[in-house]
Parts: structure tokens; C-alpha cells; sequence
């Protein structure tokens, strides 16, 4: 039995990656652009972790008569003069948009990671060990909870940490090197903003700090990556050193600010143990009521049982419980749940072409960006179309990831709350066009996710608000056509994602950025 889901899983992944190519591949290049914006004031904006913008100093750069900024000038200018046909690439891919790919790094790292172990001799399921990252199962198991926690510290933390470059930048407000020295050969455009720190090196700074914490085997890779991303800035004739220096130690700062708040905001509990899962399971045993079990031989521990008591970003925890809790499903057994039920079995026998290729488009299953990612990458393209600069551009990837969180965090509340059978739970004559998450049914994940990324997106970008309304509403219904819920888990997953995401819009709205 064992053997058989995974050569499912396997082959729903292949034909998953075949049906939705164009969803998943990264686009390889970004034209440059002047910012749309300066946004003198943002350093004013209202931060999301950090007390104040100048919580973490930045010190007064040297002055542009000086001596050892002349030096620095000079050394500039001698690394933007006859670049070499790899400088000139890394100068193309990083262009003007950092922050997308950044993002984008952190897709492909989620799915790297997005593998389930196999199980030990013994039935049991070995779980990845934070102090042992490298060991199997590698650290971490990127699954949708994970992830969309990743993207929500990377754009929040990033959003953060150019507030306050934004601060010091107009504080010091020393311009870009070429104002100074019109020889020096400038590859990108010169943005209209000051040159100190640099937006880049922040960026770059906190996007290697913060993702090496995550995904610590990749450490070499990252570093790696912000090298790149911030030699690009000089070869490009862009920042000299000293800006390069103060944005790098801005962001490595604020990152560690915002790895203090991931230690204490109770993800690491989140897959739970046998005592936890024993516990969920005598509990629900003993209200009497039909439950969800894993289909899997042997039975795989459920997945992310305490996700509900993880810190939310834009709500309380109290809300969690409270306020965005659903009502409870319809019972089993009732003539409700029977016609949903018999609308599953009929998508199992009956599903068209069309309904099936959108099952595969929006699987998002193993080694994908998962369901969150899945709207990143739908994001990245209206993100770079605006021509934001990268405070503008994080802002969108922080209130989107955190109202993707949050609506995740009440969903997985509501799933282990009534811990409602999946349909092949009830009927084992449905059979699934998508492979079976190991975790209850009700209500749908994919929904929550969905709802609450095209919230957001539709405020920062309202003339396509219909679109992305359209495209959760398909996302939802793609786990109906898939055969592994039922469409109450569908709409109700819509609503509960999109009132979640209200309270992020009502927090950008209110963070001077508007």
C-alpha cells in the first residue's frame, strides 16, 4: 500500500509539473528601471517587528570631500571599467529587483526541501532534527506551514530592515558615487535616491542571514548569493564600498532581531511527538464523531498538529481561537454531508480534462514552491511590472506572506479543532486525482492560502483584483476536482482566508506607505 502512494505521488507530481510548467519556472531575467517611487519619507513608515527605525544604528558615512572617500571612489571606478562577461551577467540577473530574487531563492529552497521520509523498519516516520541539520531526513521539511512562515519573515524582515536604510539614507542623505565622480561608468540606472547604506547590501545582508538560519546547509550557497548580489552594485558603478559595508551590517542586524522573534514564536513545536499525537488522537476518539486518519501503510504521523499555536503576524493568538475559528462542518451522516460526499465520487469518476489539468496546476505538492509560493511567483511578475523599488517591493511579499501565515495558522486551528475526516476517509471508492495530505479535511488549506494572497494582492493592485479573486477561487475548487475535499472545506477555506487578509490590508493602509 505503501509503495503505491508514493508511485501516485510520484507520477500526480510529474504530471503536475508538465500541466503548470509555466507556474513554477523562475523567469531568468529582469529588465532595469528607475524606481517609480523615492519615498523620501519612508523612513517614517510604521515597522512590524522592529521598535523604530532606529533601533539598530547606522554610523555618519565619511564626507564626499574626504580623502577616504575620494580613495573609494577611485577603487570604484577601476571595478566598473572593463567588466568581465560574468560580471556583466550578475550585473543583468540582480538589475534593479533584488527583492524578487531573493524571493525567488527562497522558492527554490522550499522546494528543495518539500520531501516527506520514508519510513524506518519499523513503521515508525524519523522527523529532521534542527542540531543535525544535514542528517536524514534533511532540516527542515519544508511543507506548506514552514514555507509560508520563510516567506513571512523574509518579506517582513526585509520590509523592516529598508525602513530603517530609508532612515539613515535621507538622514546622511550622501548621493549616488557617479554625482560626485561623472568618469565613473554606471551600468545600471542611477536611482534617485542617497547612495548610503545600500539598499542592496541590506537586502542582500538580511536575506542570507535570515534564509541560512532556515535552511542552514545552504549557508555556503547563500553566502554565495549575496556576494554576487552586492559586487554587482560596484561593478555597476553604483555604491562604493562604504555603502555596501553599512547596508550589509544594517541587515545582518535586523536579521538576528527577527531570528529572536522565530525562536520564541513556537514553529519548533509544531510537528509535535508520539505523546502529542497520541493525545490529539484520545481526544478525538473520545467526542465519538467520525475522524480523520492517515491512508497511508504505515500510517504517517499528522502533519503539523500545534501549527494553530504558532505567533500570527497581524492577529492575536486569542484571535486564532476566537474569532476566526469556524463553525463546525456539517455532522457526518447528514443529507448536507452526503451531497458533498457524492459530489467528490463524482469528480473521481467524472472529472473532465479541464477540471483535472486545474487539479494538477494548483497541486503544489512535494518539491514545489507549495501552495504560499505558488503566490509569490504569481506576485513577482506584477511586482516588477510596477517598477517598485525594493521597499515598495518587499512591502507587497510582507503583507502578502504574513496574511498567508495568519489565514494558514486559524486553518490548521480549525483542522485539529474538529479533525474532520477526509472523503476517502468516509467512501474508499473515491479515488484521488492528487495524492492525500496527511492532515484533516476540514477546512482546505489551499483555500485559506488563496484567499488571503489575492486579498492582498488585490489592494496593491486593485485593476487586477477580479483576476486574482478568480485564481483563488480555482485554487480552492482545484481540491475539490482533485478528490480530496469536500466544497464546504472549499468555501469555507475562501471565507476564512479572506477575512484573516483584511486585517493585513488594514495594517498596510495604515503604515504611511499608502
Amino acid at each position: 500500500m505503501h509503495i503505491r502512494i508514493i508511485l501516485l505521488a510520484f507520477v500526480c507530481g510529474i504530471l503536475s509539473f508538465i500541466s503548470c510548467k509555466e507556474d513554477v519556472t523562475p523567469v531568468p531575467e529582469y529588465e532595469s528601471f528607475t524606481y517609480s517611487t523615492e519615498d523620501a519619507d519612508a523612513g517614517t513608515w510604521k515597522t512590524i517587528h522592529l521598535q523604530s527605525a532606529t533601533q539598530v544604528a547606522v554610523p555618519a558615512p565619511s564626507d564626499p570631500a574626504s580623502a577616504e572617500y575620494l580613495a573609494e571612489l577611485s577603487a570604484l571606478k577601476a571595478m566598473s571599467a572593463n567588466l568581465t562577461a560574468g560580471q556583466q551577467e550578475q550585473i543583468g540577473y540582480w538589475s534593479t529587483n533584488g527583492v524578487v530574487r531573493w524571493n525567488e531563492i527562497a522558492r527554490e529552497l522550499v522546494a528543495k526541501y518539500f520531501i516527506f521520509p520514508m519510513p524506518n523498519p519499523d513503521g515508525t516516520y524519523p522527523l529532521p532534527n534542527g542540531t543535525k541539520p544535514d542528517q536524514y531526513p534533511l532540516f527542515p521539511l519544508s511543507t506548506p506551514p514552514y514555507a509560508v512562515r520563510a516567506y513571512a519573515y523574509l518579506g517582513a524582515g526585509t520590509y523592516d530592515a529598508l525602513v530603517a536604510a530609508w532612515h539613515y539614507k535621507y538622514q546622511y542623505d550622501r548621493k549616488a558615487p557617479s554625482t560626485y565622480d561623472v568618469t565613473i561608468s554606471t551600468h545600471l540606472p542611477v536611482q534617485n535616491i542617497p547612495a548610503y547604506p545600500s539598499e542592496d547590501a541590506v537586502v542582500a545582508a538580511f536575506s542570507r542571514t535570515l534564509l541560512t538560519f532556515l535552511f542552514p546547509n545552504e549557508a555556503a550557497y547563500l553566502r554565495q548569493q549575496a556576494e554576487a548580489h552586492t559586487n554587482s552594485r560596484m561593478w555597476a558603478g553604483l555604491n562604493v564600498q562604504s555603502d555596501i559595508a553599512a547596508g550589509d551590517s544594517l541587515g545582518r542586524a535586523i536579521a538576528d532581531l527577527f531570528i529572536v522573534r522565530a525562536k520564541g514564536d513556537k514553529m519548533g513545536a509544531t510537528l509535535g511527538n508520539q505523546a502529542v499525537w497520541d493525545s490529539i488522537t484520545t481526544a478525538q476518539t473520545a467526542t465519538g464523531n467520525p475522524l480523520w486518519k492517515s491512508m497511508e501503510t504505515p500510517a504517517r504521523p499528522m502533519l503539523a498538529p500545534n501549527f494553530g499555536h504558532v505567533k500570527p503576524w497581524t492577529i492575536t493568538s486569542a484571535e486564532v481561537y476566537g474569532t476566526y475559528r469556524l463553525p463546525p462542518p456539517p455532522a457526518v451522516g447528514t443529507s448536507e454531508f452526503q451531497t458533498a460526499l457524492d459530489e467528490v465520487l463524482h469528480y473521481s469518476k467524472n472529472a473532465s480534462k479541464t477540471e483535472q489539468h486545474i487539479a494538477f496546476r494548483w497541486d503544489d505538492g512535494t518539491s514545489t514552491y507549495s501552495p504560499p509560493g505558488h503566490w509569490n511567483y504569481i506576485a513577482s511578475p506584477y511586482i516588477h511590472k510596477a517598477h517598485l523599488n525594493p521597499l515598495r517591493a518587499t512591502r507587497i511579499f510582507a503583507y502578502l506572506n504574513m496574511a498567508m501565515q495568519d489565514a494558514s495558522i486559524c486553518v490548521w486551528d480549525s483542522k485539529y479543532y474538529y479533525f474532520y475526516p477526509r472523503p476517502t476517509n468516509v467512501n474508499p471508492d473515491i479515488k484521488t486525482i492528487l495524492p492525500i495530505p496527511n492532515f484533516p479535511s476540514y477546512p482546505s488549506g489551499h483555500s485559506g492560502f488563496s484567499a488571503a494572497g489575492a486579498t492582498v494582492l488585490g489592494h496593491f493592485f486593485p485593476a487586477d483584483a477580479g483576476y486574482f479573486a478568480s485564481q483563488a477561487r480555482e485554487a480552492a475548487l482545484s481540491r475539490l476536482y482533485g478528490c480530496i475535499h469536500y466544497r464546504f472545506d472549499c468555501e469555507d477555506g475562501l471565507t476564512l482566508g479572506e477575512n484573516v487578509a483584511k486585517k493585513a490590508v488594514e495594517l498596510a493602509r495604515g503604515d504611511g506607505g499608502e
